[in-house]
């Protein structure tokens, strides 16, 4: 029984070791060692004995790396904190279960092949992430090769991969590490040891080599501080004109600074160009004129409004507004579950009694670009960011650098927005482009196509940031071909699941 507890224990460390190779602790080296009491178990336990360790696994994980998500819908939404650690529990089992998952799967492979299993098990981690990208609308938060953002040569791969194949070769040095030790050969390990390294060196010379540069452009982000306690219908009209103002005056301390495309953050100010009642016609009005007579283009945050024979849709919207008074928008395509819209309501439908938390947003239909200076730029909005094959229709679509808005106030001083601002950095790099990031309470920040920070603000500040960047073409291997390496591993597990099960039947 102790043996036992030990093992449990062993697992729920291991987990959290992984965790804490994430922001905002960024003990990065941890994700290289913290995997290994999952892979031994995984290749040492019967099927149903590893998937219960790889759960303990994943709970240990996903416990600490979202160790922030009781707080939104308690402080937020003003549900209970029972009730919001409940949430909070039941998600993490639900991420947990991956992991379990992948236990399993590896463990019922090893019992048919013992030695090969410990090179399928980099392919089962990548199909079981990019399932948890796409499935129940997915949360890809977790990925393991975000814990790499600091490694500027390593992730330089996500051209080719996305962050997928950085998982991949996590997990491959450390299981090639298990195999030369169970079947004493140093060789499959020093072999992983030197795809590593080579992997890091074709990073540093594509860094070396450098993109094609165009004219650059002077940019400016806003970061008012704006706080999410507040809600929009409570708030009295003078407080929302002085946050106005404020902005206003940011902005125009961007334009001094040389900034002529300057961005809003999401949800910072109240603003509806499709509305025509409150203080949205006069704000549109005076954001037309700052546009016209400083010769500037705004990326705004806005709520637009459409109506429909059903009723009215409202929508999450960057909008672009130009001097000449003209404006694009992009409706949020891929909205936050649980924040802005029920999923599955026959089932959730309970929750819009106990919160108000939860919005109505309609989501957008297809992918749009803005149009700048004669580039184009998409603006995959907050959670989108977090999705590599959403970002990358923008680029497929034209675009030739990317800007996202965002609202982390809901998060505090906590990990997630520094974890956010990670995650966003690979899409710079899978696609090869510039990214601006504002958000409302930070991290803002420009971001160029090797991952490189180049600008960055602190949390919780109110800051202008300016510099420059350079519109680019073409697009990476990823960018074209998209998800190869996860559907690859989908079909390898698919294949050794069938081949274990029936050699387990002979």
């Amino acid at each position: 029984m102790a043996k036992k507890g030990g093992a449990f224990l062993i697992s729920i460390l291991g987990g959290g070791l992984v965790a804490l190779a994430f922001p905002k602790f960024s003990l990065t080296f941890f994700i290289w060692i913290a995997l290994l009491p999952l892979l031994y178990y995984t290749t040492h336990r019967p099927p149903r004995r590893a998937f219960v360790l790889g759960l303990f696994g994943g709970i240990g994980f996903n416990a600490l790396l979202i160790y922030w998500i009781p707080y939104v819908p308690a402080h937020y939404g003003q549900l209970s904190f029972g009730l919001s650690l409940l949430i909070y529990l039941i998600f993490v089992l639900y991420l947990a279960l991956y992991w379990g998952l992948f236990a399993y799967l590896g463990a019922k492979t090893a019992t048919s092949f013992p030695r090969l299993a410990f090179f399928l098990l980099p392919f089962y981690w990548v199909g079981l992430e990019f399932i948890l990208t796409h499935f129940l609308t997915g949360f890809p938060w977790g990925i393991i090769g975000y814990a790499q953002y600091q490694n500027i040569y390593f992730i330089q791969l996500a051209s080719i991969t996305g962050v997928y194949g950085l998982s991949f070769f996590i997990i491959f040095f450390q299981s090639a590490f298990l195999y030369s030790l169970q079947f004493r050969k140093r060789k499959p390990f020093f072999i992983a040891l030197a795809v590593i390294l080579l992997v890091h060196v074709w990073g540093y010379w594509q860094i070396r080599k450098g993109p094609s540069l165009s004219s650059p452009l002077k940019v400016g982000i806003i970061q008012g501080n704006v706080s999410s306690d507040i809600y929009w219908e409570r708030v009295p009209l003078p407080t929302i004109e002085e946050l106005f103002q404020r902005h206003l005056q940011l902005t125009q301390q961007a334009i001094d600074q040389g900034a002529r495309l300057i961005i809003w953050p999401e949800f910072s100010v109240p603003l509806c160009f499709s509305c025509d009642h409150g203080p949205y016609p006069s704000f549109k009005a005076k954001l037309s004129q700052l546009a016209k007579e400083n010769q500037v283009s705004l990326l705004l945050g806005t709520n637009e409004q459409e109506k429909t024979p059903e009723g009215t849709n409202f929508y999450n919207t960057s909008l672009c507004l130009h001097p000449d008074g003209n404006w694009s928008t992009y409706y949020k395509i891929h909205l936050v579950p649980f924040g802005e819209y029920t999923p599955y309501p026959q089932v959730f439908s309970f929750l819009k009694k106990v919160t108000h938390a939860i919005g109505d947003i309609t989501p957008g239909r297809k992918i749009k670009l803005h149009n700048y200076n004669n580039y184009f730029f998409g603006t995959p909005i907050c959670y989108e960011i977090i999705f590599p094959a959403l970002v990358r229709k923008f680029i497929h679509q034209g675009a030739n650098f990317l800007a996202t808005i965002t609202n982390d106030g809901w998060y505090g001083t906590s990990s997630a927005p520094f974890q956010h601002f990670a995650i966003s950095i690979f899409r710079a790099v899978e696609n090869r482009r510039y990214l601006l990031r504002a958000a409302t309470t930070g991290i803002s920040g420009i971001v160029d196509p090797y991952g490189r920070t180049c600008a960055r603000s602190q949390i919780m500040t109110e800051q202008v940031l300016t510099g420059e960047i350079f519109p680019l073409e073409g697009q990476t291997f990823y960018t074209r071909t998209g998800d190869l390496l996860p559907l690859l591993s989908l079909t390898i597990i698919g294949a050794f699941f069938i081949l274990s099960t029936r050699r387990k039947s002979k």
